[in-house]
């Protein structure tokens, strides 16, 4: 590959993909040139726009910050990207270069970016680890929303990645007793490592003070709401694209004053407004993967060149999967 050129992933149609290449413009004052290591695959989001599941509504609200065409495509789609900045162009630009950066790109093997849109990676985390940076910050957002507090008893229903990384974050406030539910017993080991218990959801103990619903599914939904105690809160991290949801608002849903609330990455909540801004909450999501434990996260790496195939098995077929890492060469 040329310097003037790069390759890139792209939703072509429903279902289908394929790596193009495209050129690449000189570098401007104040960007930079990453040459990609890794990125990842976002499971609930990118399988949806792979797909063509996102309802016209939202495509304007689902934007990539460097997303190419539009939806439903064909699209150049993604948000996770590792890579090393080989060259930047301004005094600020040239400080990043030889830096490991997280860069909320698709997937691309080399690519120019303003600096500013490029984070540095901490010290003690490994570039392989940080593809989980873009869900260690809806994990992140969802609690600041969900708000647990010492001492709470809390479920987290569906064991993927995002759950799993808002189970630990729980598990980490003081006095908390936090399971993971899932169908998949395979989850019991993730949620050991990650150090929490585990149910399937006919074990799961109901009465709980907070659930975290995270599963992508209607009837993980209607799980989460059984196991609420009275007047808990309910805190939905799942996008169901054109899916609809049923749920049993009748029953002892009103006399058990439950609260069922949305958490979504794309807007700061409003306490947090004043002194936050999605760069500062970036860099804490990046901090957070010092953890060697957060491994157990990853279950499959791939070559960039193998994305168009591995896309449709994992959009059809996603059972037992987490997160999906792509290595370039």
């Amino acid at each position: 590959m040329t310097e003037d050129s790069a390759q890139s992933f792209w939703t072509v149609a429903p279902g289908r993909g394929e790596l193009r290449r495209e050129p690449l413009p000189p570098l401007r004052e104040g960007e930079v040139r990453v040459r990609a290591l890794y990125s990842g695959v976002s499971r609930c989001t990118e399988t949806l726009v792979f797909r063509g599941e996102v309802p016209p509504s939202e495509y304007r609200r689902m934007r990539a910050p460097f997303q190419q065409g539009e939806l439903p495509g064909p699209v150049k789609y993604g948000y996770i990207s590792v890579g090393k900045v080989e060259a930047g162009a301004g005094e600020a630009a040239q400080a990043l270069v030889g830096r490991t950066v997280f860069c909320l790109h698709p997937h691309q093997d080399v690519y120019i970016v303003p600096a500013g849109a490029v984070v540095p990676l901490p010290d003690g985390v490994p570039a392989a680890r940080a593809v989980l940076a873009a869900n260690m910050e809806t994990a992140v957002n969802a609690l600041w929303d969900a708000a647990p507090a010492v001492g709470d008893r809390i479920a987290v229903v569906g064991g993927g990645v995002l759950g799993a990384l808002a189970g630990w974050l729980c598990a980490r406030v003081p006095g908390t007793s936090v399971h993971l539910v899932d169908i998949d017993p395979r989850r019991a080991a993730l949620a050991a490592a990650l150090g929490m218990g585990f149910s399937l959801p006919a074990q799961a103990v109901a009465g709980c003070d907070l659930v975290i619903h995270a599963s992508g599914s209607g009837e993980g939904l209607r799980t989460a709401l059984a196991l609420a105690g009275d007047e808990a809160t309910v805190t939905d991290l799942s996008w169901y694209g054109t899916r609809e949801v049923t749920l049993p608002l009748g029953q002892d849903f009103h006399v058990r004053r439950l609260v069922l609330r949305s958490s979504q990455v794309g807007r700061l909540p409003p306490a947090r407004q004043a002194r936050w801004d999605y760069r500062r909450r970036m860099e804490l999501a990046l901090s957070l993967l010092v953890h060697e434990a957060l491994d157990a996260l990853i279950s499959d790496e791939a070559a960039f060149a193998d994305l168009p195939a591995l896309m449709s098995r994992l959009a059809h077929a996603p059972d037992g999967a987490l997160c999906l890492r792509i290595r370039y060469s």
